[in-house]
């Protein structure tokens, strides 16, 4: 069984199996959480992600790639590509933010990563709205779980770094 959890604070100061990082496509660090991970993990991960665009361009909203975690405390940094969000293609929209949770955790079996912690993809900078992302996020977990039995994921971290998501969380998983 894996244990779904919730954390106020710093994602990059986690000790854990794989952290996900809200990235751009260019992997190019950023704002928010993208730019305390890189900033954190220091160069070894900024050349980690060149490589990655080197070999296979830039990542498209929906895809993740895996690079080593440089000065991190996780074993590894998983790096989505979340939606900008349009309310003209909130549908798509939603499709695309359940791909990135999906595809990073598919990555994260492929690493045999025992714990994931997930910072609040696409609802900083890209502007998606955070009661719909928590929703989309949980749903996506918990769909992924329901069909990937065969994992040894022990937990799922939802790290929310401000306290309108923390509180979203909390109350949608029912704490």
């Amino acid at each position: 069984m894996t244990d779904l959890s919730v954390y106020k604070g710093d994602i990059t100061e986690l000790s854990v199996g794989a952290i996900v990082n809200a990235a751009n496509s260019a992997l190019a660090g950023g704002s928010g959480v993208d730019g305390a991970i890189h900033r954190a993990g220091g160069p070894a991960i900024v050349a980690d992600c060149k490589a990655v665009i080197a070999r296979r361009g830039p990542c498209e909203p929906g895809d993740a790639v895996v690079t080593g975690a440089g000065e991190l405390p996780a074993g590894i940094v998983i790096h989505t590509v979340g939606p900008i969000w349009t309310s003209d293609a909130a549908d798509e929209h939603d499709k695309t933010l359940a791909k990135c949770y999906g595809a990073a955790l598919d990555l994260a079996l492929k690493h045999r990563a025992k714990e994931v912690a997930f910072p609040n993809i696409s609802t900083g900078a890209y502007g998606f709205p955070k009661p719909r992302a928590a929703v989309v996020a949980i749903n996506a977990i918990l769909d992924w779980l329901e069909n990937n039995a065969a994992h040894d994921l022990n937990e799922i971290v939802f790290v929310c770094f401000d306290d309108e998501n923390h509180e979203l969380y909390e109350s949608l998983l029912g704490w």
